[in-house]
């Protein structure tokens, strides 16, 4: 999948990756009371946070990393029909390792 918006400083753009259905029993969750996941696969990433004095400090992450991010970080937007998170850096928890 390829995005043609580039973030700024230390933001990356991330998709939700979907949440897995689990069924306990013969009980029904309705998609409205599921939790949105905290998981998603990075897609685009800016150049790095510019200091005071004038350095760049590059990203800890890259793209195709799968993450996972802060439950309400990030500010989400749709391009094309589809739904992505824009977050800094500070908002990605952790990387999960392949």
């Amino acid at each position: 999948m390829d995005i043609k918006v580039t973030p700024l400083d230390d933001r990356a753009i991330v998709k939700q990756l979907e949440e897995q259905d689990e069924k306990v029993g013969s009980i029904y969750i309705p998609d409205s009371a599921k939790e949105k996941p905290q998981e998603g696969k990075v897609l685009a990433v800016g150049p790095g946070k510019m200091t005071d004095d004038g350095k760049r400090i590059a990203m800890d992450i890259k793209v195709g990393d799968t993450v996972i991010y802060a439950k309400y970080g990030g500010t989400e937007f749709k391009y094309k029909g589809e739904e992505y998170i824009i977050l800094q850096q500070s908002d990605i928890l952790a990387k999960l390792k392949k």
